[in-house]
């Protein structure tokens, strides 16, 4: 499951996703982490059943916590299979399947958004579930 963390400058000084690892064990994947002079955000993938506990801590260690069910949505009626997605991604969420269509693999999505800016017809869009 992916987490998408927040944190304020004072918390990102700190070690909290090494502390929930040491706290909780569960280990944690960071897939993508943004810091500046302001606040910090992280996007780390963990096992769906240590949600809740690692959800928990995070929360106790000042950080937001958001759930991202579905990284990427794909409106099939806007996209033309082009592929501009495919060769900007880096995570290769994007493919074509037999008959030339494009499929999306959204669980590799580290929402980087380059693909959302390159599709020449707006057919990608960040979807996040809280």
């Amino acid at each position: 499951m992916k987490l998408l963390v927040t944190f304020s400058r004072k918390e990102g000084k700190k070690p909290i996703i090494a502390q929930v690892v040491r706290d909780t064990g569960v280990l944690v994947n960071v897939e993508r982490a943004i810091i500046d002079s302001s606040e910090g955000e992280a996007l780390i993938d963990i096992p769906d059943e240590s949600c809740r506990v690692v959800k928990d801590k995070l929360a106790d260690l000042g950080a937001s916590v958001r759930i991202l069910e579905e990284e990427i949505s794909l409106d099939e009626n806007e996209c033309v299979d082009c592929g501009a997605c495919i060769s900007i991604c880096p995570q290769e969420v994007f493919s074509f399947d037999e008959e030339f269509r494009l499929r999306v693999d959204a669980k590799r999505c580290v929402l980087c958004g380059r693909c959302i800016e390159i599709c020449p017809h707006r057919a990608l869009s960040r979807r996040v579930e809280i």
